[in-house]
């Protein structure tokens, strides 16, 4: 079964899980989601396997994230997808998806438990 792992090739944790599947000889499809986004769709579903919120997955620490208010409470998680589909900078990464489960890799052993 692949895996397929969105990746941001800048980021050392992204490249460090890249390398923890290659050294798993894991079928690997890269998808480098800040040239290729995801949709509102896809990225709930994504959070349904990670089984968390869009709060849980996004990087607070971006200037971007502080620019938009996005620490507003208030805000619902449809508004909070629509932001991170907009600006997928503000997605954590790495995030693993095998099958039908997932893992965000920070630290990068999470991966681990759905390999």
């Amino acid at each position: 079964m692949t895996v397929t792992i969105y990746h941001n090739p800048r980021c050392s944790k992204s490249r460090a899980a890249l390398e923890l599947l290659q050294e798993q000889g894991e079928e690997i499809d890269i998808v480098e989601y800040l040239n290729t986004p995801f949709t509102a769709v896809e990225l709930k579903a994504l959070l349904e396997k990670l089984d968390l919120n869009p709060r849980d997955i996004m990087r607070t620490g971006e200037g971007i994230y502080k620019g938009l208010g996005l620490h507003d409470p208030h805000l619902t998680d449809a508004t909070l997808i629509g932001f991170m589909v907009e600006n997928p900078i503000l997605i954590e990464r790495p995030i693993v998806v095998k099958g039908a489960k997932a893992a965000v890799g920070r630290p990068t052993e999470n991966i681990l438990k759905i390999l």
